[in-house]
């Protein structure tokens, strides 16, 4: 086959999770279902942190935010899928295509900086509590999320715009159910080095450095907690570490989890069926891991509860 621009063809064609027909009615189903759950835990918590004035601190405005880019990630995929499967269409357009590969790989860097940013704060917090209010000043955080949005915004541009020099065979099937810039690369008909090598830069930039940064942080917190001479103190430190070490480990784990299966079959739907877990399961998982984990978020939702009846009483 002669290789040929895929602006050619204007369409790429998402194989999706199941070939069968019968099946279909229940992934709608599912999906519709995760997604507005993720859409209302998340929108939740970010209630929850906005309108109770204890909760306005650096944990909880890191916490807004990841529910805020949770909502934004799993927006990329899901909803073009349902689109897909009740039209019973598995095609989506270049420009789509190029649209979802660049909000995907922003949001989904943003993810892994923003918990790290938290593995953070958790670590001044423990280790430096007498100043963590001037270590986490407001200045200093909303520096820190604004370097965040922008390392991100311009990394998944740069990898767009890399991606428009690339050439593709006339039949371009991607066994998934997005367009994810990994699997397209490999059905390039043209040379994808410099792709690869940009790819693997920014997978070190955006998944080890700051899995790295989170473990050290975290070697400080145990080491940190180790020396606290009381049960109840050491019960105290760990408890507001739980559930962000449970999102960070659902997160990478799955990612991790993603990136072999990629590595071992692309062909196959595995890798796909694997990515429900990172792109889908986990946005819809963390607030439910914060709320029932931390006792502030529950007090809060309480006294939100309280006001709302309040008012209609």
């Amino acid at each position: 086959m002669e290789p040929e621009n895929i602006t050619t063809t204007s369409i790429v064609i998402l194989l999706g999770l199941s070939k069968e027909n019968d099946i279909q009615p229940i992934l709608f189903a599912l999906f519709l279902f995760i997604y507005l759950v993720c859409i209302i835990g998340n929108m939740l918590i970010i209630l929850i942190i906005s309108s109770d004035a204890h909760l306005h601190t650096p944990m909880y405005f890191f916490l807004s935010n990841l529910s805020f880019t949770d909502i934004c990630f799993i927006s990329t995929t899901v909803p073009k899928m349902l689109v897909n499967i009740q039209a019973q269409n598995i095609s989506i357009t270049y420009e789509g295509c190029l649209t979802q590969m660049y909000f995907f790989m922003c949001f989904s860097g943003l993810d892994s900086l923003l918990l790290t940013i938290m593995a953070y704060d958790r670590f001044v917090a423990i280790c430096h509590p007498l100043h963590y209010m001037i270590i986490m000043s407001p200045h200093f955080c909303g520096t820190l999320l604004l370097l965040s949005w922008l390392i991100c915004l311009a990394y998944s541009l740069l990898q767009t715009l890399m991606f428009l020099r690339v050439s593709f065979c006339k039949k371009t099937e991607i066994p998934h159910y997005f367009c994810e810039l990994a699997q397209i690369l490999k059905l390039a008909c043209s040379d994808t080095y410099a792709n690869d090598v940009l790819l693997y830069c920014v997978t070190g930039l955006l998944g080890i450095i700051p899995l790295s940064g989170i473990l050290f942080s975290y070697s400080k917190i145990i080491n940190s907690i180790v020396g606290i001479s009381s049960a109840r103190g050491k019960y105290k430190a760990f408890s507001t570490c739980g559930s962000h070490l449970s999102v960070v480990s659902l997160f990478y784990g799955t990612g991790l989890g993603v990136y072999l299966t990629s590595q071992i079959s692309y062909k196959s739907r595995e890798g796909s069926i694997t990515s429900v877990m990172y792109t889908v399961v986990a946005p819809m998982l963390n607030p439910f891991i914060y709320s029932l984990r931390n006792k502030d978020l529950k007090q809060a939702l309480r006294r939100l509860f309280h006001t709302i009846r309040d008012r209609f009483h």
